[in-house]
């Protein structure tokens, strides 16, 4: 009986850690001045664009100061391509994301706009 009860303690205190140890997911903190509707990733220097990420939000947009989770990325170095809906695009060129940690890109940020 005991033992019974040391194992159920311990696979509680397991339990707790998994869900402890899960962090936010990697997030994008929009500090542009607009409301994006396209947000795309590619390994640095290449143009390999993945998903739209903005799809992974509630309105298909992220707002000015709206945080955004990202899916199906690694940590590393990355090209975005960012979209808005007066069909203006333009380029975030080598972005570090880390591990459950928000990136943030800024006006300051956008080269090689084309509307």
């Amino acid at each position: 009986m005991r033992w019974g009860l040391v194992l159920i303690a311990l696979l509680a205190f397991a339990d707790e850690a998994a869900a402890q140890s899960k962090g936010k997911g990697i997030r994008l903190w929009n500090l542009t001045t607009e409301t994006i509707s396209g947000f795309q990733l590619s390994p640095a220097g290449k143009t390999e664009w993945g998903p739209n990420q903005t799809l992974n939000d509630k309105d298909k947009e992220v707002d000015h100061d709206e945080r955004l989770r990202i899916t199906g990325v690694e940590p590393g170095h990355y090209d975005a391509k960012v979209s808005y809906p007066n069909s203006r695009q333009c380029i975030v060129r080598d972005i570090e994301i880390k591990a459950d940690a928000v990136f943030s890109i800024a006006d300051k940020d956008l080269k090689d706009c084309t509307k």
